[in-house]
Order: structure tokens, then sequence, then C-alpha cells
């Protein structure tokens, strides 16, 4: 299957940018597209980290505000797991435990990929690279609720994080009600508790 870029021109760069594409495509049955325009979003390509302790039952998970999720059901302070953007000339595991401490106060050593998915492939060029980190969640001191004292995150980046450290069915079962919405943290949950149940981890 073939695919041709006619043109690409920039409608606006700041904090990301939008292109709009001129292209054409192969269908299915071997004859081509019209020319079509479509304006594409530009975010880069992105590291997604789930800190797991498979010993304990325990995930890290962080909390933050997320303008985009303005009109979600419990508001735009959502539960994710750790993640960044994939910098010029970074690998993937650099940008997980890079951001496993900024984010998290997390040393990561040991990395599992998980997939690499596109985020929303009709709008976007973004995708997710997901990992699993394994880590011993014993040193980690948090309260009651599992709420690790301090504030994480990056002033700079206006970042205002909260970590949390969870029962691993205590996780799935807010991915499965609802209460975790984000994609990332649903794609790595759900991974986790597939490769439990199969005896992997």
């Amino acid at each position: 299957m073939r695919f041709d870029l006619l043109a690409n021109e920039t409608l606006y760069r700041g904090f990301f940018s939008l292109q709009r594409y001129r292209l054409r495509f192969e269908h299915f049955d071997g004859s081509w597209s019209e020319p079509i325009e479509r304006e594409i979003f530009e975010r880069g390509h992105a590291v997604a980290v789930l800190p797991f302790d498979a010993d304990r039952g325990e995930v890290v998970l962080i909390e933050q505000f997320r303008p985009g999720a303005l009109d979600a059901p419990s508001g735009p302070w959502l539960s994710e797991i750790v993640a960044g953007m994939i910098e010029p000339g970074e690998a993937a595991e650099d940008v997980a435990r890079r951001e496993s401490q900024e984010e998290a106060g997390l040393a990561i050593d040991q990395l599992y990929p998980l997939t690499r998915f596109w985020v929303s492939p009709g709008g976007s060029t973004e995708s997710i690279y997901v990992f699993l980190a394994r880590l011993d969640t014993g040193g980690i001191q948090r309260d009651a609720d599992g709420v690790v004292e301090g504030r994480f995150g990056l002033d700079d980046e206006h970042e205002d994080i909260r970590v949390r450290v969870v029962p691993i069915e205590q996780a799935v079962a807010d991915v499965e009600a609802g209460r975790i919405v984000a994609a990332a943290p649903v794609i790595a949950l759900l991974w986790l508790d597939r490769l439990r149940m199969q005896g992997k981890l």
C-alpha cells in the first residue's frame, strides 16, 4: 500500500504545532484517492512507564491537573502513570528513567517494553512507548491512603504531581469502574494484570 505526501504546511507553531497535509493514498482495490487535505496535530512522541512491585502487588501512580480533560467525569485531576516527551537524540528508555525521577522521585533500573501505540492517528502524529518498571515499593514512605509525602514535578513546567502507591487490584478496579480514564495507564494496567494472570511476572 502506498501514499504520496504532496505538501506539508505549518499552520501554527508554539508549544505544539499544527500542520496541514495534502496527500493521496492507495485504496484497497488498487485505485488512488483524490488529493485530500488534513490538519494534523504535531505533538512529538512520548514514553509512559508503570512502576510495579510484583512481590508486594503494588503500582506507583501519579495524579496531576490536565487541561485537556476539563470534561472528564471526575474532573481534570487525572490518575496517570509517569510519562514524558522524547527529546531529540533521546532513547525511550532514557526518558522513562528521567521522568520516573522527575515525576515520582524513583530510580528505575529494570525496564520491560510493553507496546507502542498511536494516540489518535486520525488527527495527531503522537505515539507513546509503554514500559513496565520493576522496583521495590517497600522503602517508599506513604500515608494510609498510599500518598507519598512531597511535591513532585518540575516548577518550570508548572507541574504539581501527587504520587500514590496503590495495590494492583485496586488500580485495575479503578480502570474497570471508569475512575482511571487516561489511555496510557488504562493500557499499562490492563497489560500488567494480564501478565500477572498468565504467571509471567
